[in-house]
C-alpha cells in the first residue's frame, strides 16, 4: 500500500487554547476516534497506540510529539520500527464567535508485513478522519460548562 496523506478541518465551537488542551489529551481519543482503542502515555513526549487493524488484529507503534505550541499547533512522528509511520499535525485557527478551526494534516505508511493487510485500516484515511473530526467537534462542544453563552 502506498503512503497516504490527508488534510482535513472542521469548526469547533470553543477558543483555540480550549481546544488545544483537549487535543493534546491523548489518552482520550478512544472517545471520538473511531479505530483507536488506546492510547498511553509513555514518557514525556512519548505515546504508544493500540488501532483495531484489519481482521480483527491490532495495530500497535510509539510516537513522539515533536512540537506543542500552546493554543496552536500539535505535531507527530512515529519511532523507527514501527508497524506504521506515521506524522503529521493538528493546527488551531481562531475564527469569530467563539470558535475555532481544527486543521488536521497526516501522512500514515503501514510497514512491512502490514503494509499489504492495511488497506482496510487505512485505505479510507480522508473519510476515517473526517468522521474522527466530526466526532472531535460533538465530544468538545459537549464539554462545554453549562451556563455559559455560545454563540
Amino acid at each position: 500500500m502506498a503512503d497516504q496523506q490527508t488534510t482535513r478541518s472542521i469548526i469547533v465551537k470553543g477558543s483555540p487554547s480550549e481546544l488545544y488542551h483537549l487535543w493534546a489529551d491523548v489518552e482520550s481519543f478512544p472517545r471520538f476516534m473511531k479505530n483507536v482503542k488506546s492510547v498511553t502515555r509513555i514518557g514525556d513526549n512519548m505515546t504508544h497506540w493500540v488501532v483495531q487493524g484489519p481482521l480483527g488484529k491490532d495495530v500497535e507503534w510509539d510516537a513522539e510529539t515533536t512540537r506543542m505550541e500552546e493554543g496552536k499547533r500539535i505535531a507527530w512522528n512515529s519511532k523507527e520500527g514501527s508497524d506504521v509511520k506515521t506524522s503529521g499535525q493538528v493546527v488551531f485557527t481562531q475564527m469569530p464567535h467563539d470558535e475555532t478551526q481544527v486543521t488536521v494534516t497526516m501522512q500514515v505508511a503501514p510497514q512491512g508485513a502490514l503494509s499489504g493487510a492495511a488497506a482496510g485500516l487505512f485505505g479510507k484515511l480522508d473519510e476515517t478522519l473526517e468522521e474522527d473530526l466530526r466526532e472531535f467537534k460533538v465530544y468538545a462542544e459537549a464539554r462545554q460548562p453549562a451556563g455559559v453563552p455560545r454563540r
